[in-house]
């Protein structure tokens, strides 16, 4: 299956990159790691927000925890809710294709989100919710330490950034997060091209931004 995912994007004229082999030294320490499990358990945990009466479970992320990307969505839906994982379903598919199309597979980037919980009916996450979860997410970055972030969506966008900008204002330029400066790149949600596949093309023309950005 993964040959012919090659053999098609290259035959329409996306190269297919190979992830570098990465730097020993990146990875967590002994007391990186029991902050990471610390962490996990905290978010498992946690009542910080109404959001808690609700979930089936947290879903914390997944992935490489010294990968050189990290991607971050918004909150969890309803399947990644039952299954504790970011990005699954439909969406996830896509996301895992575009993962791919990048030369990186699932495993060997960072998958998370802004919130850990579900909202109710998928709405869109409040802003209290976000203040009292971001510090998880902030904590994930600090110690994967990525080499860039890609903001999966407008409002992952818009909170990573702390902006009020469009989708139209965002994608296509190399933004910055945090006191390190990681590079960090808006890119469609997937949920939003399997409801307008004309616009994958754009999605490639950020991944290959994000890739310049970090060779």
């Amino acid at each position: 299956m993964l040959l012919d995912r090659k053999d098609t994007l290259q035959k329409i004229g996306i190269d297919v990159y190979h992830q570098r082999k990465k730097d020993a030294a990146k990875k967590l320490n002994s007391n990186q790691a029991d902050v990471w499990k610390a962490l996990e358990k905290n978010v498992s945990s946690c009542q910080k927000c109404s959001l808690h009466e609700s979930r089936t479970q947290t879903v914390f992320g997944v992935g490489d925890t010294n990968a050189d990307w990290l991607f971050i969505g918004e909150a969890p839906g309803k399947d990644e809710d039952i299954k504790g994982e970011p990005f699954v379903g439909r969406a996830g598919r896509l996301l895992n294709e575009i993962i791919f199309a990048s030369g990186l597979t699932r495993e060997s980037v960072f998958i998370a989100n802004i919130l850990k919980c579900r909202p109710p009916n998928n709405r869109d996450p409040h802003q209290e919710e976000v203040e009292s979860c971001f510090v998880y997410l902030k904590k994930q970055i600090e110690l994967i330490n990525p080499k860039i972030i890609i903001a999966v969506g407008k409002i992952a966008a818009q909170q990573l950034l702390n902006t009020d900008q469009t989708m139209a204002d965002l994608r296509g330029s190399i933004h910055s997060f945090g006191k390190k400066d990681i590079p960090l790149v808006v890119i469609y949600h997937p949920a939003y091209l399997l409801r307008s596949p004309t616009q994958k093309s754009k999605v490639w023309s950020d991944i290959v931004l994000a890739k310049e950005s970090i060779n």
